[in-house]
């Protein structure tokens, strides 16, 4: 369950957005929203906070401030832990260049630093967008299992009616080289085997779950983990993408792109990301 939801409060363009989104999905799933800003507290960014929630038909719940100056990352992480937040709201830009990939952005540090699910927007609206799309991994993972049921619970409190759950599969796993008619008949035959496989494995996640006015789909897809589930989600224009957290990220990950790391390069869409 969301009881407390935690956004950076930046005061970029997209402020009011990002805002906004935080406080609506605050009200959908009835959780408290807390703001807090790294810097200087002064009159003017009082002033500006204050209004844009007045502004704001969704600032139905209270709404709580915290004001600190530090390092943006150290502050945040700390505050999550110390709020016990749920959720941390994070703006993002859709792709990084080469520098800010290596380097990390606040948003990406956050993510792969944050104790608690942490969901990263690309496109934040001050009007509510439906979500009429969630893709979300069911890889092979201890992790994926409650992945998707939380993939279940964003979808019935942002009332959206369709699943996609995506298995990605190794192509190491088929070990058929196809050079002639009869090694194309038994890769087909190995892919059909592993796609059986892994619907009864997500099946099995499946039958204690409440699916109930929401349409699932399972799709199997032979490729490389993290990079074919984000281009998945661009190509079929999902409103969301619900993934694991990473077990260990490390340089080497950064080095040779991991999983997650795919995703966080260059968002196909807005993430959710499962702790």
């Amino acid at each position: 369950m969301i009881k407390k939801i935690l956004i950076g409060i930046a005061f970029s363009p997209n402020l009011k957005a990002n805002l906004f989104e935080a406080l609506r999905l605050g009200n959908m799933f009835g959780a408290q929203v807390i703001g807090v800003h790294v810097g200087e507290k002064t009159t003017s960014k009082e002033t500006e906070l204050q209004e844009l929630l007045l502004e704001s038909s969704e600032a139905e719940h209270s709404f709580k401030t915290i004001w600190q100056e530090g390092n943006p990352v150290d502050v945040i992480l700390n505050t999550s832990k110390k709020e016990k937040i749920d959720l941390l709201v994070l703006g993002a830009l859709q792709k990084e260049n080469l520098y800010k990939y290596y380097v990390g952005s606040i948003a990406r540090k956050l993510t792969r630093k944050a104790h608690c699910s942490v969901l990263l927007l690309i496109k934040p609206s001050t009007e509510r967008v439906p979500c009429k799309h969630i893709v979300v991994n069911g890889l092979q993972d201890e992790k994926t299992e409650e992945t998707i049921k939380s993939a279940f619970t964003f979808a019935k409190n942002l009332d959206c009616k369709r699943i996609t759950i995506v298995e990605e599969i190794s192509q190491s796993e088929l070990n058929v080289k196809v050079n002639d008619d009869e090694t194309l008949r038994k890769n087909t035959l190995a892919k059909e085997q592993l796609k059986e496989r892994e619907d009864l494995r997500v099946n099995s996640i499946l039958n204690d779950i409440d699916t109930q006015d929401i349409i699932v789909k399972k799709q199997s897809i032979f490729g490389r983990r993290g990079y074919c589930i984000g281009h998945y989600a661009k190509i079929k224009r999902a409103d969301l993408l619900v993934m694991n957290a990473p077990s260990k990220t490390t340089i080497l990950d950064r080095i040779f792109p991991q999983d997650l790391e795919y995703i966080l390069s260059e968002l196909p869409t807005d993430v959710l990301i499962i702790k």
